[in-house]
C-alpha cells in the first residue's frame, strides 16, 4: 500500500513537472503581457519535432551521437520555439494589445494554421516561404530606404505582400506539380512519429519489489528544477528580467521611467515561447510526437496559471505539482484504493472509481479548481501592485 501511495506520488509530480515547463512560459506572457496565447501548445509542438529532427541526425551520424544528441536538441527547441514566438509578437500581437477577444481569436487561427502547416510541410512549401520572405523584405527594406514610407504605407504595405504572396504561391505550385518522390513527400504528415530517449534514459531506479522510477521521468524533474532556477534568476538577477517585472507591475509608470515596453514585450514573449519549446523536448521523453500534441497541454496548462496566481513563479509551482498529483491519484485508482474496505467507505471507493480513468480524472480534477475559483478568484498568490488596485 506504502509503495503504491510512493510510486503514484512519484508520477502525479512527474506530470506536475511536464505542467510546470509548459506552464511557465504562459505564466510569464499572460501575466506581463495578458495574452491569451492560443498557439502556445503548438510551439510545444515545435519544440517537439525540433528533438525529432535532431535525432534523425543523431541516427544517421552514427556513433556517440545517438546518445547526446538531447544536450543538441535541448537548446535547439528553445531557439526554434522563442524565433518563432518573436515572429508572432512582431507580426500579430504587437498589433491587437489591449483587446483580448481579438488576441485569443487570432493565437486560435495561429495555432490551427501552425498544426496544418506540420502536416503538410515540404520543399516546395519551404522554398515558396523563403521566396516571398525574400521579395517582402528586400522590396519593403528598397522602399522604406528610398521612398517616403511615412505617406505610401498605408496602400504600399497589403499591396506588396499580395503580390509577394501571389508569386510565392506560383513558385511553389509549380514545384508541387513538377517534383516528384522526396520532394514532394511531407516531411512529417498527419500520423504521429517517435522520439527514442538515449539508452542511458531508458529503465529506472529500483527500490524494492515494487517501487521503479524511470530515468527519464527523473531527468524531466531536474530539467524542470533547472528551467524554474533559471527563470528565477533570469527574473530577479537581470537587467531585462527586473525590466520585466516592473512593466508587470505598472506598465503606464514604467514607460514614464523610460522603460522601452515593447521591447520588453518581445523578449517576455520570446522566452516564454522558448519555454514552451523545452516543454516540448520534455514531452518527447513520455511518448509519441504529433501535431495535436499541443491540445493535450494548453488547457492544463493554463489550469496551472490561472490557480497559481497571474504572473506568480511560486504559485504555478504550488498549482503544477498539485493539479500532476490530483490528476494522477484519481485517474489511476490509487485514491479508492486508500479508503478501508468496509460498507462504511464504499459509497467513497465506488466514487472515486468511477473518475478512476485519466479523461474522467481531468473532468474531476476541473470541477474542483471552478469551485476553487470561486473562493479565490485571483488564485493561490493573487497579483499585488498599485496596477492590480485599480
Amino acid at each position: 500500500m506504502l509503495e503504491g501511495l510512493i510510486s503514484a506520488l512519484f508520477n502525479g509530480i512527474s506530470i506536475g513537472a511536464v505542467l510546470l515547463i509548459a506552464a511557465l512560459g504562459l505564466a510569464i506572457v499572460f501575466g506581463l503581457m495578458g495574452v491569451i496565447n492560443l498557439a502556445h501548445g503548438e510551439l510545444m509542438m515545435f519544440g517537439a519535432y525540433t528533438t525529432f529532427v535532431v535525432q534523425n541526425w543523431a541516427k544517421g551520424m552514427g556513433g556517440i551521437a545517438p546518445e547526446i544528441y538531447i544536450f543538441v536538441a535541448l537548446p535547439l527547441a528553445f531557439l526554434v520555439a522563442a524565433l518563432l514566438g518573436l515572429l508572432l509578437e512582431r507580426s500579430v500581437i504587437r498589433y491587437l494589445y489591449g483587446r483580448p477577444l481579438e488576441t485569443l481569436l487570432a493565437t486560435w487561427g495561429v495555432s490551427l494554421i501552425l498544426r496544418q502547416f506540420v502536416r503538410s510541410v515540404n520543399w516546395p512549401m519551404v522554398i515558396a516561404l523563403a521566396v516571398f520572405s525574400l521579395l517582402f523584405g528586400v522590396g519593403r527594406w528598397v522602399l522604406t530606404r528610398y521612398t517616403d514610407w511615412d505617406r505610401i504605407g498605408s496602400w504600399a504595405n497589403p499591396v506588396f505582400i499580395a503580390l509577394s504572396s501571389a508569386i510565392a504561391l506560383l513558385a511553389g505550385y509549380g514545384l508541387q506539380n513538377s517534383g516528384s518522390g522526396p520532394f514532394i513527400r511531407p516531411w512529417f504528415g498527419a500520423q504521429n512519429v517517435d522520439v527514442t530517449p538515449p539508452s542511458w534514459l531508458r529503465g529506472g531506479v529500483s527500490l524494492g519489489s515494487a517501487l521503479q522510477f524511470p530515468y527519464a521521468r527523473l531527468f524531466i524533474i531536474a530539467l524542470t528544477i533547472l528551467c524554474v532556477l533559471a527563470v528565477y534568476w533570469f527574473l530577479n538577477g537581470t537587467a531585462w528580467g527586473l525590466r520585466m517585472r516592473s512593466v508587470t507591475q505598472n506598465r503606464a509608470m514604467s514607460a514614464c521611467l523610460g522603460i522601452p515596453t515593447e521591447k520588453v514585450d518581445a523578449i517576455t514573449f520570446a522566452l516564454g515561447s522558448g519555454l514552451a519549446g523545452i516543454a516540448g523536448f520534455a514531452v518527447t521523453l513520455l511518448g509519441s510526437v504529433g501535431p495535436n500534441l499541443g491540445t493535450n497541454y494548453i488547457v492544463d496548462a493554463f489550469m496551472v496559471v490561472v490557480v497559481g496566481g497571474v504572473g506568480k513563479l511560486v504559485g504555478s509551482i504550488v498549482a503544477a505539482l498539485v493539479i500532476g498529483i490530483a490528476t494522477y491519484l484519481i485517474g489511476s485508482g490509487t485514491l479508492a484504493l486508500m479508503f478501508p474496505p468496509t460498507p462504511l467507505f464504499q459509497p467513497f471507493v465506488d466514487f472515486f472509481t468511477f473518475f478512476a480513468t485519466t479523461s474522467m480524472a481531468k473532468v474531476m480534477v476541473f470541477a474542483l479548481i471552478i469551485a476553487f475559483l470561486q473562493v479565490r478568484p485571483a488564485g493561490l498568490f493573487p497579483q499585488k501592485g498599485r496596477s492590480v488596485e485599480l
